[in-house]
């Protein structure tokens, strides 16, 4: 198997999304108008942006790279009465089977970034959108004080090391790499404009329990307690993530978590 697919299929990731509806839907509204677009939501987990989308009017295809997410995001829609959204397994470096130049949207929020070889992945989201559309990216920051990069910097150091060739997905947070890979497919420095914005999850549960969630859900983090388990460093590990979901923490009530991230908002003019 796809060792990204094996990864995003360990877990269970629709436990972590159910914290970040709320800014998902935001965030699409801040896209504008969907109405009468054809989307693409690249790496939609079960549709935290697919779904608004679909909602607002556009016809929208969810690709993910799990299949249980698939599977998730179609159960979502059913449930939601949206004839106007599906959901596919597919590789985001790898989209043979969707036609050139047929979407108006592409969006991929915390998604395509974790897909391996990220210049196949911009040449692959510019081939499927159609000349005047538009590309939205939502990336994580590499070092950045804030939740999701320090989960996954304290995550790596209990880890085992990455096989030989491993690109960080957290490479896609640099506007130099961002502005490199969509020109090599093609698109001018101009076309390419930054934003960073803030991503909020939302939860009714303390931050502990909402640790618990990441080390019993996340791919990644599930794989470092893994290694830090045969280590006899698993306790160590959950202390240090405990530590930064409280110390993070915007609640006034420690029961409920509102935890803030900071990404890097890319969007890309056809």
């Amino acid at each position: 198997m796809n060792p990204n697919q094996a990864l995003w299929e360990k877990g269970d990731f629709t436990r972590i999304a159910e914290s970040m509806r709320e800014s998902g839907e935001a965030l699409v509204k801040g896209f504008g108008s969907a109405k009468g677009l054809k989307v693409l939501d690249l790496g939609c987990g079960d549709g935290t942006t697919a779904l608004p989308q679909a909602k607002l009017g556009a016809e929208v295809l969810g690709v993910d790279i799990a299949r249980n997410l698939v599977e998730a995001g179609n159960k979502r829609a059913k449930e939601q009465g949206l004839g106007n959204l599906r959901f596919q397994h597919g590789d985001a470096s790898a989209l043979h089977e969707l036609t050139a130049q047929s979407f108006d949207r592409v969006v991929s929020i915390f998604g395509a970034m974790f897909a391996p070889k990220p210049f196949d992945v911009a040449k692959e989201m510019v081939r499927v959108t159609k000349p005047g559309g538009r590309i939205f990216m939502g990336n994580w920051i590499p070092n950045d004080p804030t939740l999701v990069a320090q989960i996954l910097k304290i995550s790596s150091a209990y880890a085992p090391p990455p096989p030989e060739g491993f690109i960080s997905p957290m490479t896609w947070g640099l506007e130099a790499n961002v502005i490199e890979r969509f020109g090599s497919a093609g698109v001018p420095r101009e076309k390419v404009s930054f934003v960073r914005d803030t991503y909020t999850f939302k939860l009714p549960r303390p931050p502990a329990e909402f640790v618990a969630a990441f080390r019993q859900y996340y791919g990644p983090t599930m794989n470092a307690f893994d290694a830090a388990e045969k280590a006899g460093r698993a306790d160590a590990l959950a202390k240090e993530l405990v530590a930064l979901f409280e110390s993070q923490n915007q609640s006034p009530s420690k029961d409920k978590s509102l935890i803030p991230a900071t990404f890097l908002r890319v969007t890309v003019a056809l």
